[in-house]
């Protein structure tokens, strides 16, 4: 039987069709590949990512460093294992939906943990070299980036999974599919957009490293910047950056022509922009793992909460507010309180003991200094309407 018949029929047809086909009965070129893939490729594609896998595993317990990049990529490559797995179920039969849609999800799905994890990596580079050196603050790469992030991966997991189950239906999954495109263009603006900004920061800390010297860069990781680690790291990440970047192009050119393009049925191309970018990325960045790469003179700085403003230390509190704010010994720090209404100002000590106090009423036009032990050191009085000035001591 012809599928480009069937094609113009019915999908329920097409999906009939291919469930009582095996390698014997019909010719590969109706299968959900129009190839088989190959056993010996993905075996290598399996091994490798569970290689990773365990490796990402591995590092984070020895390292206890960087939670959220190892969330991330030991998501990833999960992800990157099963859909190998499903390819390896295609190559024992191309007609199976199974193994097909297994792959076809998880391989999409995955690498947009992969550019999470490499989002959470720059804050710390930005902090690493000084944050005066970006147009935006540290903590606002991941603030920006992360929700992007889970905004492509949740259009490409909805469009996944509404394929998925139009397929298992019989019906056409175009639908779900343009959804998983339009998470795989958000996707790739998204890395754009990061390297770009990576690349603005890099240029403006140049520029004021010939400007300033060394004083442009923060000195308390002069050490981690020096180290052959922290370099090859950097150049790590930028590699892991440009290989998802050009994968994720490739994805949505092929996805884009739909399950039945070009594109999808050529499996050199796959295995180059697909497979080999993505375990490129992973495996450099186990060689260079950031808790490996971030040890010499990095200074670890604690956040509680990623998307919550940090707290302002005690003396912006006190320009801003005016309110008490402690010291960890329990005392209190300065404290500033202005009040127009009486026009008088009070600074005290943690001791409690007032050092300046200073009143000004411009209805009687006089001041007054008094020391904390209570004694009035100088007291200037001015009536205008008398016209005289007394100027008295105490003793």
């Amino acid at each position: 039987m012809d599928l480009l018949s069937l094609l113009r029929r019915d999908d329920k047809q097409v999906a009939a069709y291919r469930a009582a086909c095996t390698l014997e009965t019909c010719p590969i070129q109706n299968s959900y590949y129009n190839y088989r893939p190959s056993l010996g490729t993905n075996a290598a594609f399996l091994a490798l990512f569970s290689l990773s896998l365990s490796s990402f595993i591995l590092q984070a317990a020895l390292s206890r460093r960087f939670v959220g990049f190892t969330i991330a990529m030991v998501s990833g490559c999960s992800l990157e294992v099963l859909g190998y797995i499903g390819r390896i179920m295609s190559w024992h039969n191309p007609f199976n939906q199974n193994g097909f849609l297994m792959q076809i999800v998880c391989l999409t799905i995955a690498p947009a943990f992969l550019a999470a994890g490499i989002y959470l990596t720059l804050s710390r580079i930005v902090i690493t070299f000084g944050p005066e050196n970006s147009h935006i603050k540290p903590l606002s790469y991941p603030r920006i980036f992360i929700p992007c992030d889970v905004i492509s991966l949740l259009l490409q997991a909805i469009g996944g999974g509404m394929a998925s189950v139009a397929s298992h239906q019989g019906k056409s999954p175009n639908s779900g599919d343009h959804i998983m495109v339009a998470g795989l263009a958000f996707q790739v603006l998204t890395l754009l957009m990061f390297q770009l900004l990576c690349l603005d920061f890099m240029l403006k800390t140049v520029r004021r490293m010939k400007a300033m010297g060394d004083s442009a860069l923060d000195p308390t990781h002069a050490k981690l910047r020096g180290s052959t680690k922290f370099r090859l790291f950097l150049v790590a990440l930028g590699l892991a950056t440009l290989c998802i970047f050009i994968r994720s192009i490739y994805r949505v050119a092929e996805l884009g022509e739909g399950w039945e393009g070009a594109l999808i049925k050529n499996q050199h191309l796959f295995i180059g922009f697909e497979g080999a970018m993505v375990i490129v990325a992973v495996l450099v960045l186990n060689m260079f793992h950031p808790g490996y790469c971030f040890r010499e003179g990095y200074v670890q700085k604690k956040y509680s909460n990623l998307f919550k403003k940090k707290q302002r230390s005690a003396d912006a509190a006190i320009e801003e507010k005016g309110s008490p704010a402690r010291d960890g010994s329990g005392e209190v720090t300065p404290i500033q309180e202005t009040s127009e209404k009486e026009g008088h100002s009070t600074e005290q000590t943690g001791s409690g003991e007032a050092t300046l106090i200073q009143e000004t009423s411009e209805k009687e036009g006089h001041s007054t200094e008094q020391t904390g032990s209570g004694e009035v050191t100088l007291i200037q009085e001015t009536s205008e309407k008398e016209g005289h000035s007394t100027e008295q001591t105490y003793v």
